[in-house]
This record gives C-alpha cells, structure tokens and sequence, in this order.
C-alpha cells in the first residue's frame, strides 16, 4: 500500500538566528563551545546584546532542516512542531507551507506564548555552538501528534532534542508507539552529544528495548552513546540498538550500516564556513533516499555531497536548484 508521506518529522520549532563570532568572544561569554546549551528567556536576551547583528534568520529546529530537505528533493513530508500566537510562530508556519510540508500548526490553533529561538553562533573553524531558548515548543505534547498522519507515511523521524523536555519526550514515545503498531518505521538522531551527556535516560526510552530502525549520530556523539573512543566498538553497541544507522565522521566521510554490512561513504573535501545544519541535510537525504528507490550506497553519496554543499555557505539550506542538481548527478 502506498503511503500518503514518505517521512513524518516532529521537533522543536525554533527560528535560528546566526551570528558569526570569535572563540574569544564565546570565552568571555562563558559560551561552551560547540554543543547545544539550554538557556531561560532572560540569559538569551543578554546574550543578544553581546552580539554583531545576526547575519541570517529562518526557521529552523534540527528535524525542521531535514523535512525541508526531504520536500527540496521530491519527497512528501509532514512536521509536527508548536510555536506560539506571534510574529515569529507566524513566520514559521508561513516557512513550512512554502517549503511544501504538511503540517499540525495552522494561523488558529497556535496558543499565546513565545517562539522558541535559537542563537547560532559561528566561529571561523566552521563549528557552529547554539544557545537555545525553547519558548512554547518546551510544552510539545502529544496533543501536537496527528496519528493519521504518522500512520500514513513510511517513516516517522525524531530529533533527539525532544528528550530535553519531559512532555516532548513522552510525545516522542507515543508517536513511536503509534508508528510501530502501524508498521511505520522510526528513524532517531541523537542530534547533540549534550542530550547523551545530561538527558541520557529519555535518549534510552526512546531508543527503547526494541531499537528503532534507523539511527543517526556523528561520531562524538556515537563514543558518547557507547562509552568508548574507538569507532569500531561503537558500531557494534550501534547493532543492538538499531536494524541500520549512519555515523557522520567529519573530514573522515561517514559509516552506514544497511542492516548487513557496512558502507564506508568517502567524504568531499571542501572549505567549511559553517557547519549549521549539515547533520540535517544528512539525514535527510538517507531518508528521501531509502524511501525513493536509491540503495544506500547511493542515498549516502546523494548526503554526503549535499552536506558538503551546504558547508560552504552560511544557514542550514541549500537553494532547490543545487540540491536537484546534486541528487541528478548521483541518479546518472
């Protein structure tokens, strides 16, 4: 039976607003750098007025970026997401809508609050460290879940910043609960090593006793899962916990198990100027490919070029025309 969507997403809604700065300036803020580092209305906005102008805003949250790569190429998606009764919720809908995505929200069910921001701050290295406020997408519950509609598609992805809120994580168990009676497939990112570190329980009941089908990590965040530095002990602790995965290795290209070997993806060398959402990109080009006829070889090589694209840039997109042009070269 054909499926309505190819990928069902839910994550937190937040608009990214990039800065590009220096480590010094990271230093002097007390700003961790390079993870995910949670913060209260007020710290944020402090952290605002340290800043230069921001050099690009757009809608954003990690599993945002991968459902509007799956539309870019083709694919069907739909995003499950909260954002408040304001400008900046306004402009996230608006966003979705135009990027081709289905989605809960509409301009009447969205409740008062704030929209979650997210200040993405880009050092000259390429890495990029974010300070986030969640705003209303904190209190995603399951009533932001359409059960028809995860049902009705191939795969049902989450982000694992969902775990760092106890509503959001209960929506994500529910959501892979409905998927798996459904015989929907679940595809998991462990989106930030912060979320092993400090939320390692709900990252666990997520995963569950059963896996997920799919599971994605960058390497840091694979020997976190692991409790390890060597790649190949963290590839087999990967086995137990999902039927196949990718694990992104930087300059090194990436490792994907289909479920019976393993897959070494080459990398393509580029000049990175920010790393915002490449992982997203990634992702979701393995999930527009694996749902749209390509092995995985190929879906690899299709998230491999594309992520290198969009490093050479600043935000986490590429136009729709580069990301066709990419995924007409790896069809030839």
């Amino acid at each position: 039976m054909t499926k309505k969507y190819n990928v069902y997403g839910m994550g937190n809604a937040l608009v990214d607003m990039e800065f590009e700065v220096t480590p010094e300036l990271l230093s002097q803020l007390k700003i961790d750098k390079g993870v995910m580092t949670l913060m209260d209305e007020t710290q944020q906005k402090h952290i605002i007025e340290q800043l230069p102008p921001p050099c690009k805003q757009a809608c954003g949250g990690s599993a945002a970026n991968t459902l509007v790569a799956i539309s870019q190429l083709g694919a069907k998606g739909f995003y499950s997401c909260k954002v408040a009764h304001d400008d900046s919720g306004a402009f996230y809908l608006q966003d979705l809508l135009d990027c081709g995505l289905d989605t809960n929200l509409s301009q009447d069910n969205r409740p008062e609050g704030i929209t979650g921001k997210c200040l993405v701050l880009v050092t000259p290295d390429a890495d990029r460290t974010m300070n986030t406020f969640l705003g209303i997408t904190g209190d995603l519950s399951q009533n932001e879940l359409n059960k028809e509609a995860i049902k009705d598609s191939q795969y049902l992805y989450i982000e694992g910043y969902l775990v760092s809120s106890p509503t959001a994580l209960q929506s994500a168990i529910e959501a892979k609960k409905i998927a798996q009676e459904a015989g929907v497939k679940v595809a998991f990112s462990i989106s930030d090593a912060n979320m092993v570190n400090f939320f390692r329980e709900g990252v666990d009941k997520v995963i569950g006793e059963e896996g997920v089908d799919l599971l994605f990590a960058n390497q840091d965040e694979a020997f976190k899962m692991a409790n390890t530095e060597d790649l190949n002990v963290a590839v087999d602790y990967f086995k137990t916990i999902a039927k196949t995965f990718a694990i992104t290795l930087g300059k090194k290209g990436s490792l994907i198990f289909d479920g019976e070997k393993l897959i070494e993806i080459p990398a393509n060398p580029v000049t990175a100027v920010d790393t915002v959402g490449a992982g997203d990109m990634y992702a979701g080009c393995i999930l527009y490919g694996i749902t749209n006829g390509l092995d995985w070889q190929t879906a690899g090589k299709l998230a491999s070029l594309a992520s290198a694209k969009l490093v050479t840039s600043f935000g986490p997109r590429l136009a729709n025309e580069e990301l066709q042009a990419i995924l007409d070269e790896v069809r030839k």
